[in-house]
């Protein structure tokens, strides 16, 4: 059942050409393979490209943020899964976990929101009442999971204390 919390988004492998210089993944290359396993992920909601192909209407990623733990390097196995944070009529904010498929580490996280467009019209359109049913009861099952520490972290410089004479 697509419910089941968290949802597994398969796999990935880092491939040669997101290696950077020092020798892990570019960092460039990590909302790649977010984007990728979410592809697989709304894939199996019956709202990705499909959904799109048949219907005109898609998700757009309204903001992302994403918290790198641990490198991965070249060849590595990746494994993702997707938690339901919230939704309405129109959003979604979800979260997602890569993991190395190997040692089992949190390598990193991908905390989005994203918006129901029409592609006709290019604007937010409510979702069809199916995915609203969906949306709702995996809302529910996910609601079930701890929070994800992380999330609607703030970036910024922490100030240092004032060195003592």
């Amino acid at each position: 059942m697509l419910t089941n919390a968290p949802l597994d988004c398969g796999h990935a492998f880092v491939l040669p050409d997101w290696v950077d210089y020092n020798g892990h993944m570019n960092v460039g290359y990590y909302n790649v393979v977010f984007d990728q396993a979410l592809d697989r992920a709304f894939d199996r909601f019956d709202c990705g490209k499909g959904y799109v192909e048949r219907t005109n209407h898609s998700f757009f990623v309204l903001e992302t943020h994403v918290h790198y733990l641990q490198e991965v390097k070249q060849g590595d196995r990746l494994h993702f899964t997707f938690q339901l944070l919230a939704h309405d009529v129109k959003r979604l904010h979800y979260y997602c976990e890569m993991r190395h498929a190997a040692d089992g580490y949190l390598s990193a996280t991908s905390e989005q929101v994203a918006l129901h467009v029409d592609l006709g019209r290019r604007a937010a359109a409510a979702m069809p009442d199916h995915l609203q049913d969906l949306f709702g009861r995996m809302a529910a099952d996910h609601g079930r999971l701890p929070r994800p520490a992380a999330l609607g972290r703030v970036m910024g410089l922490r100030p240092k204390p004032a060195a003592q004479g």
